[in-house]
């Protein structure tokens, strides 16, 4: 048995969950749509680029979090997950984790969009292991700040050592799939590192050290 790790945003799912949460507040008129909408992509670009300021998007993106009462905003997320994120299900995806299920494996999503909007997502695909930016929550209300370690770049692999510590599991013939340069930092700590579907920076650096190559959107 190993330790199957999976990215979740462009890798199990066909987008970007933490954009599109964003673009669900602007559509639903929860958030401002002029300034909501432009410093959502804004954030998404510098990902995309590689120079998100982690601290400053989650500042951003957890602020709606606040405003509201948590009965209402988990209502708005099963709205989310139910009309965005259940038409970008990937069934190759599903299958691929379904493989290391059947293998023994032990399944792990590791994603730098927070556990409020990913949880459910996760679920879908039956995975109960998450590590992800925990959104805080005091008093039964979110605060708009977050606990720990953002799960983004090297934090993805500080928050995985820290887990591992609290686990019976090992790195030991690990396995983790993603589509994202940002993730290299964690790439390269499995046995077997799977770009699926990259950005132009990972497909070149997984082309030039021998890592496979997949895609999960046929």
């Amino acid at each position: 048995m190993s330790l199957a790790i999976f990215d979740l945003d462009n890798t199990l799912i066909a987008d970007d969950s933490d954009f599109l949460w964003g673009q669900f507040l602007v559509d639903q008129g929860i958030v401002d749509k002029e300034q909501y909408e432009q410093a959502n992509l804004r954030f998404y670009q510098d990902y995309k680029q590689g120079r998100l300021d982690i601290v400053e998007f989650l500042n951003f993106s957890l602020a709606p979090l606040a405003r509201h009462d948590a009965e209402q905003l988990f209502q708005w997320r099963r709205q989310f997950v139910e009309q965005v994120i259940n038409p970008i299900l990937l069934q190759p995806a599903k299958d691929l984790v379904n493989k290391h299920r059947d293998q023994g494996d032990t399944l792990l999503v590791i994603t730098a969009t927070n556990r409020f909007v990913t949880e459910p997502i996760v679920q879908l695909y039956g995975i109960d292991n998450l590590l992800a930016t925990t959104p805080e929550f005091v008093d039964g209300r979110y605060t708009g700040r977050f606990n720990g370690i953002p799960c983004y770049q090297d934090g993805k692999v500080k928050l995985l050592q820290q887990w591992l510590q609290h686990s019976n599991e090992s790195m030991k013939n690990s396995w983790f799939y993603s589509d994202s340069h940002n993730d290299l930092p964690l790439l390269q700590q499995v046995d077997n590192p799977v770009a699926v579907d990259p950005d132009d920076i990972l497909r070149e650096h997984a082309e030039q050290a021998g890592w496979p190559v997949i895609s999960l959107r046929g």
